[in-house]
Protein backbone atom coordinates (compact mmCIF):
# COMPACT_ATOMS: atom_id res chain seq x y z
CA UNK A 1 0.00 0.00 0.00
CA UNK A 2 2.12 3.00 -1.26
CA UNK A 3 1.52 6.63 0.49
CA UNK A 4 -0.58 8.90 -2.02
CA UNK A 5 1.10 12.13 -1.17
CA UNK A 6 0.11 14.43 -3.78
CA UNK A 7 -4.03 13.65 -3.25
CA UNK A 8 -3.44 13.32 0.71
CA UNK A 9 -1.56 17.38 0.46
CA UNK A 10 -4.20 18.62 -1.67
CA UNK A 11 -7.13 17.62 1.01
CA UNK A 12 -4.82 18.82 3.49
CA UNK A 13 -4.62 22.21 1.71
CA UNK A 14 -8.73 21.56 1.01
CA UNK A 15 -9.66 21.63 4.34
CA UNK A 16 -7.07 24.13 5.87
CA UNK A 17 -8.59 26.48 3.39
CA UNK A 18 -11.89 25.78 4.79
CA UNK A 19 -10.60 26.14 8.44
CA UNK A 20 -9.15 29.72 7.56
CA UNK A 21 -12.19 31.05 6.51
CA UNK A 22 -13.98 29.92 10.55
CA UNK A 23 -10.73 31.33 12.19
CA UNK A 24 -11.19 35.00 10.13
CA UNK A 25 -14.43 35.06 12.35
CA UNK A 26 -13.12 34.08 15.92
CA UNK A 27 -10.32 35.83 18.16
CA UNK A 28 -7.14 35.06 17.56
CA UNK A 29 -5.38 31.57 18.51
CA UNK A 30 -2.24 29.80 19.09
CA UNK A 31 -3.06 26.45 17.93
CA UNK A 32 -5.62 24.91 15.94
CA UNK A 33 -5.76 21.55 13.57
CA UNK A 34 -8.40 20.07 11.72
CA UNK A 35 -8.46 16.30 12.60
CA UNK A 36 -11.66 13.06 11.76
CA UNK A 37 -13.46 12.05 8.41
CA UNK A 38 -12.70 15.01 6.56
CA UNK A 39 -9.13 14.29 5.80
CA UNK A 40 -9.91 10.33 4.57
CA UNK A 41 -8.60 10.91 1.40
CA UNK A 42 -11.95 8.81 -0.02
CA UNK A 43 -14.84 10.93 2.09
CA UNK A 44 -17.68 11.29 -0.08
CA UNK A 45 -19.40 12.55 2.29
CA UNK A 46 -19.49 16.66 1.39
CA UNK A 47 -21.89 17.67 4.11
CA UNK A 48 -19.44 16.26 7.02
CA UNK A 49 -18.78 18.06 9.86
CA UNK A 50 -15.18 19.74 9.94
CA UNK A 51 -13.80 19.04 13.21
CA UNK A 52 -10.86 21.19 14.47
CA UNK A 53 -8.89 21.55 18.21
CA UNK A 54 -8.37 25.19 19.20
CA UNK A 55 -5.47 26.14 21.63
CA UNK A 56 -6.19 29.59 23.39
CA UNK A 57 -3.43 30.65 26.45
CA UNK A 58 -6.55 31.62 28.23
CA UNK A 59 -10.31 29.69 27.71
CA UNK A 60 -12.29 32.30 29.74
CA UNK A 61 -11.11 35.66 28.19
CA UNK A 62 -11.41 33.97 24.65
CA UNK A 63 -14.46 32.66 25.35
CA UNK A 64 -15.99 36.19 26.40
CA UNK A 65 -14.36 37.79 23.01
CA UNK A 66 -16.11 35.04 20.76
CA UNK A 67 -19.45 35.70 22.92
CA UNK A 68 -19.39 39.66 21.27
CA UNK A 69 -18.22 38.09 18.20
CA UNK A 70 -20.27 35.09 18.01
CA UNK A 71 -22.81 34.51 20.63
CA UNK A 72 -25.30 32.08 18.62
CA UNK A 73 -22.53 29.62 18.44
CA UNK A 74 -23.25 28.55 21.97
CA UNK A 75 -26.15 27.44 24.09
CA UNK A 76 -28.29 29.97 24.73
CA UNK A 77 -28.44 28.70 28.58
CA UNK A 78 -24.83 28.90 29.00
CA UNK A 79 -24.77 32.87 27.74
CA UNK A 80 -27.74 33.86 30.03
CA UNK A 81 -26.84 32.15 33.05
CA UNK A 82 -23.03 32.41 33.25
CA UNK A 83 -21.25 33.34 30.38
CA UNK A 84 -17.72 32.65 29.27
CA UNK A 85 -16.86 31.82 33.12
CA UNK A 86 -19.58 29.40 33.45
CA UNK A 87 -18.77 28.07 29.74
CA UNK A 88 -15.18 27.45 31.52
CA UNK A 89 -15.97 26.56 34.59
CA UNK A 90 -17.75 23.24 33.03
CA UNK A 91 -14.92 22.23 30.88
CA UNK A 92 -12.66 22.27 33.79
CA UNK A 93 -14.46 21.41 36.40
CA UNK A 94 -16.63 18.59 34.76
CA UNK A 95 -14.60 17.77 31.22
CA UNK A 96 -10.81 17.60 30.32
CA UNK A 97 -10.72 21.33 29.25
CA UNK A 98 -12.16 21.09 26.33
CA UNK A 99 -15.43 23.22 25.46
CA UNK A 100 -17.20 21.74 22.12
CA UNK A 101 -19.29 24.55 19.51
CA UNK A 102 -20.69 22.00 16.94
CA UNK A 103 -23.45 23.03 13.91
CA UNK A 104 -21.52 25.81 13.27
CA UNK A 105 -22.08 26.48 10.17
CA UNK A 106 -20.26 29.09 7.44
CA UNK A 107 -20.02 29.44 3.91
CA UNK A 108 -22.11 26.28 3.12
CA UNK A 109 -19.97 24.37 5.50
CA UNK A 110 -20.54 22.72 9.32
CA UNK A 111 -18.12 22.48 11.85
CA UNK A 112 -17.72 21.45 15.38
CA UNK A 113 -14.42 23.15 16.96
CA UNK A 114 -13.32 22.64 20.61
CA UNK A 115 -11.41 25.08 22.88
CA UNK A 116 -8.44 23.68 25.05
CA UNK A 117 -6.02 25.82 27.24
CA UNK A 118 -2.72 25.53 25.84
CA UNK A 119 -1.38 24.35 29.05
CA UNK A 120 -3.78 21.41 29.15
CA UNK A 121 -3.26 20.20 25.95
CA UNK A 122 0.62 20.26 26.11
CA UNK A 123 0.06 18.59 29.70
CA UNK A 124 -1.58 15.88 27.37
CA UNK A 125 0.70 15.41 24.63
CA UNK A 126 3.67 15.22 27.11
CA UNK A 127 2.37 13.20 29.90
CA UNK A 128 -0.59 11.65 28.81
CA UNK A 129 -2.20 12.81 31.32
CA UNK A 130 -6.18 12.93 30.18
CA UNK A 131 -5.30 10.89 27.16
CA UNK A 132 -7.24 12.84 25.34
CA UNK A 133 -6.08 15.58 23.09
CA UNK A 134 -2.80 13.10 22.54
CA UNK A 135 -4.86 10.49 21.29
CA UNK A 136 -6.30 12.58 18.67
CA UNK A 137 -2.95 13.60 18.44
CA UNK A 138 -1.97 10.37 17.59
CA UNK A 139 -4.17 9.90 14.62
CA UNK A 140 -3.89 12.14 11.21
CA UNK A 141 -4.19 16.20 11.60
CA UNK A 142 -3.83 19.08 9.15
CA UNK A 143 -2.42 22.19 11.52
CA UNK A 144 -3.01 25.15 10.06
CA UNK A 145 -1.85 27.22 13.46
CA UNK A 146 0.79 25.77 15.35
CA UNK A 147 2.50 29.15 17.55
CA UNK A 148 4.76 27.66 20.05
CA UNK A 149 5.75 24.40 17.28
CA UNK A 150 3.48 21.66 18.58
CA UNK A 151 3.46 19.58 15.11
CA UNK A 152 7.64 19.07 16.83
CA UNK A 153 6.44 18.53 20.56
CA UNK A 154 4.43 16.01 19.27
CA UNK A 155 6.96 13.66 18.02
CA UNK A 156 7.09 12.59 21.67
CA UNK A 157 3.78 11.78 22.00
CA UNK A 158 3.89 9.80 18.45
CA UNK A 159 7.27 8.06 19.89
CA UNK A 160 5.65 6.91 23.11
CA UNK A 161 2.74 5.63 21.07
CA UNK A 162 4.81 3.56 18.89
CA UNK A 163 6.10 2.15 22.43
CA UNK A 164 2.52 1.29 23.44
CA UNK A 165 1.45 -0.04 20.21
CA UNK A 166 4.61 -2.42 20.33
CA UNK A 167 3.85 -3.58 23.75
CA UNK A 168 0.52 -4.87 22.63
CA UNK A 169 1.40 -6.47 19.57
CA UNK A 170 2.84 -9.87 18.96
CA UNK A 171 6.46 -10.87 17.62
CA UNK A 172 4.73 -10.45 14.36
CA UNK A 173 2.40 -8.49 12.90
CA UNK A 174 2.27 -6.03 9.65
CA UNK A 175 2.19 -2.07 9.63
CA UNK A 176 -1.64 -1.77 8.84
CA UNK A 177 -2.00 -3.92 12.17
CA UNK A 178 0.68 -1.25 13.42
CA UNK A 179 -1.32 1.72 13.01
CA UNK A 180 -4.50 -0.06 14.15
CA UNK A 181 -3.27 -0.65 16.98
CA UNK A 182 -2.19 2.84 18.03
CA UNK A 183 -5.50 4.03 16.65
CA UNK A 184 -7.49 2.05 18.93
CA UNK A 185 -4.97 3.24 22.11
CA UNK A 186 -7.77 6.39 22.71
CA UNK A 187 -10.42 4.27 22.09
CA UNK A 188 -9.96 1.60 25.07
CA UNK A 189 -12.64 1.45 27.62
CA UNK A 190 -14.10 4.75 25.70
CA UNK A 191 -17.80 4.70 26.58
CA UNK A 192 -18.99 5.81 23.15
CA UNK A 193 -17.55 2.43 21.93
CA UNK A 194 -20.38 0.47 23.57
CA UNK A 195 -23.20 2.75 21.35
CA UNK A 196 -22.73 5.34 19.92
CA UNK A 197 -19.79 5.26 17.68
CA UNK A 198 -18.92 3.47 14.17
CA UNK A 199 -17.46 -0.36 15.06
CA UNK A 200 -15.04 -0.57 12.15
CA UNK A 201 -13.94 2.86 13.07
CA UNK A 202 -11.03 2.03 13.76
CA UNK A 203 -10.17 0.04 10.46
CA UNK A 204 -11.81 2.71 8.22
CA UNK A 205 -9.11 5.54 9.83
CA UNK A 206 -6.09 3.57 9.47
CA UNK A 207 -7.14 1.83 5.74
CA UNK A 208 -8.70 5.50 4.51
CA UNK A 209 -5.63 7.54 5.76
CA UNK A 210 -2.84 4.54 5.85
CA UNK A 211 -0.31 7.13 3.66
CA UNK A 212 -0.45 9.95 6.90
CA UNK A 213 -0.17 7.37 9.58
CA UNK A 214 2.87 6.10 7.10
CA UNK A 215 4.20 9.57 7.00
CA UNK A 216 3.77 10.52 10.92
CA UNK A 217 5.26 6.86 11.84
CA UNK A 218 7.43 5.63 9.52
CA UNK A 219 10.49 7.04 11.40
CA UNK A 220 9.83 6.07 14.82
CA UNK A 221 9.99 2.75 12.83
CA UNK A 222 13.18 2.89 11.39
CA UNK A 223 14.60 4.49 14.62
CA UNK A 224 13.47 1.10 16.46
CA UNK A 225 14.81 -0.86 13.27
CA UNK A 226 18.09 0.37 13.63
CA UNK A 227 18.50 -0.06 17.19
CA UNK A 228 17.54 -4.08 16.14
CA UNK A 229 14.19 -3.61 18.66
CA UNK A 230 12.43 -4.50 14.89
CA UNK A 231 13.10 -5.93 11.40
CA UNK A 232 10.97 -4.37 8.58
CA UNK A 233 10.71 -6.55 5.41
CA UNK A 234 8.41 -5.94 2.25
CA UNK A 235 5.99 -8.46 0.22
CA UNK A 236 4.66 -8.42 -2.51
CA UNK A 237 2.11 -6.56 -2.37
CA UNK A 238 3.99 -3.96 -0.55
CA UNK A 239 2.71 -4.08 2.60
CA UNK A 240 5.43 -4.32 4.90
CA UNK A 241 5.62 -7.12 7.61
CA UNK A 242 7.07 -6.29 11.23
CA UNK A 243 9.04 -8.54 13.29
CA UNK A 244 10.09 -7.42 17.14
CA UNK A 245 11.61 -8.77 20.10
CA UNK A 246 9.59 -10.21 22.56
CA UNK A 247 11.96 -9.94 25.15
CA UNK A 248 11.74 -8.26 28.80
CA UNK A 249 14.95 -5.88 28.11
CA UNK A 250 13.10 -4.93 24.40
CA UNK A 251 10.06 -4.35 26.58
CA UNK A 252 11.82 -2.50 28.89
CA UNK A 253 13.58 -0.09 26.49
CA UNK A 254 9.99 1.06 24.99
CA UNK A 255 8.48 1.06 28.44
CA UNK A 256 11.11 3.77 28.48
CA UNK A 257 9.66 5.91 25.75
CA UNK A 258 6.10 6.14 27.80
CA UNK A 259 5.38 9.11 29.52
CA UNK A 260 6.90 9.88 32.57
CA UNK A 261 3.22 10.33 34.16
CA UNK A 262 2.56 6.35 33.49
CA UNK A 263 5.92 5.01 33.49
CA UNK A 264 5.75 6.22 37.40
CA UNK A 265 2.11 4.66 37.43
CA UNK A 266 3.99 1.16 36.14
CA UNK A 267 6.41 1.33 38.35
CA UNK A 268 4.21 1.58 41.64
CA UNK A 269 1.92 -1.84 40.21
CA UNK A 270 5.61 -3.65 38.91
CA UNK A 271 7.79 -2.08 41.27
CA UNK A 272 11.23 0.06 40.53
CA UNK A 273 14.77 -0.34 40.55
CA UNK A 274 17.89 2.34 40.12
CA UNK A 275 19.94 2.36 37.31
CA UNK A 276 22.63 4.95 35.89
CA UNK A 277 21.80 6.61 32.41
CA UNK A 278 24.31 7.19 29.28
CA UNK A 279 25.62 10.65 31.15
CA UNK A 280 25.74 8.32 34.91
CA UNK A 281 23.18 9.79 36.59
CA UNK A 282 20.75 7.95 38.81
CA UNK A 283 17.46 7.01 37.68
CA UNK A 284 14.51 5.13 38.15
CA UNK A 285 13.46 2.43 35.94
CA UNK A 286 10.19 0.05 35.96
CA UNK A 287 10.88 -3.84 36.70
CA UNK A 288 9.83 -5.97 34.04
CA UNK A 289 9.08 -9.49 34.55
CA UNK A 290 7.79 -9.43 30.75
CA UNK A 291 6.45 -8.23 28.45
CA UNK A 292 2.92 -9.62 28.18
CA UNK A 293 2.98 -7.96 32.24
CA UNK A 294 3.68 -4.96 31.05
CA UNK A 295 1.62 -4.89 28.38
CA UNK A 296 -1.04 -5.78 30.47
CA UNK A 297 -0.54 -3.13 33.60
CA UNK A 298 -0.29 -0.07 30.86
CA UNK A 299 -3.40 -1.37 28.96
CA UNK A 300 -5.36 -1.46 32.17
CA UNK A 301 -3.67 1.96 33.00
CA UNK A 302 -4.81 3.70 29.83
CA UNK A 303 -8.03 2.24 29.49
CA UNK A 304 -8.74 3.71 33.09
CA UNK A 305 -7.93 7.15 31.63
CA UNK A 306 -10.01 6.64 28.57
CA UNK A 307 -12.96 5.36 30.66
CA UNK A 308 -12.88 8.41 32.77
CA UNK A 309 -12.44 11.22 30.13
CA UNK A 310 -14.90 10.14 27.88
CA UNK A 311 -17.37 10.34 31.03
CA UNK A 312 -16.58 13.39 31.67
CA UNK A 313 -16.32 14.74 28.37
CA UNK A 314 -19.29 13.23 27.28
CA UNK A 315 -21.22 14.73 30.54
CA UNK A 316 -19.90 18.33 29.27
CA UNK A 317 -20.65 18.09 26.11
CA UNK A 318 -24.52 17.25 26.97
CA UNK A 319 -24.24 19.98 29.47
CA UNK A 320 -23.03 22.68 27.08
CA UNK A 321 -24.65 22.53 23.52
CA UNK A 322 -28.14 21.66 25.50
CA UNK A 323 -30.60 19.22 25.29
CA UNK A 324 -31.55 19.88 21.39
CA UNK A 325 -28.00 20.08 20.33
CA UNK A 326 -27.28 16.92 22.22
CA UNK A 327 -29.57 15.06 21.19
CA UNK A 328 -28.68 16.16 17.31
CA UNK A 329 -25.55 15.53 18.19
CA UNK A 330 -25.93 12.09 19.51
CA UNK A 331 -28.22 10.91 17.01
CA UNK A 332 -25.95 11.13 14.19
CA UNK A 333 -23.16 9.34 15.90
CA UNK A 334 -25.93 6.13 16.63
CA UNK A 335 -26.54 6.50 12.89
CA UNK A 336 -23.02 5.87 12.11
CA UNK A 337 -22.64 3.15 15.29
CA UNK A 338 -25.84 1.36 13.49
CA UNK A 339 -24.79 1.55 9.61
CA UNK A 340 -21.74 -0.55 11.35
Amino acid sequence: MEPAHDNDKSENEKSGAELNGLLEILPPVEFCCVYGSTLHPNNLDKNSMIDCIIGVSDPEKWHSENLKMNRNHYASWLVHFGGARLIAGVADDIGVGMHFNPFVSLNDKMYKYGVVRMDDLINDILGWQRFYLCGRLQKPVNIIMDSLDLENLNHINLRAATSAALLLLPSKFTEEDLYAKICSLSYMGDLRMLFAEDKNKVKKIVQGQFSLFHRMYNPFLEEYAAKDLLRLSSSGDAQVTISQDCGSSAASKFVSSLPPPIRSQMGIKLGEKKILDELGRVKQQVVIGSKEEAAQCMQKLLRNKVMISSARQAVAGLLTVGVFGGARYVSKKMQKAWKS
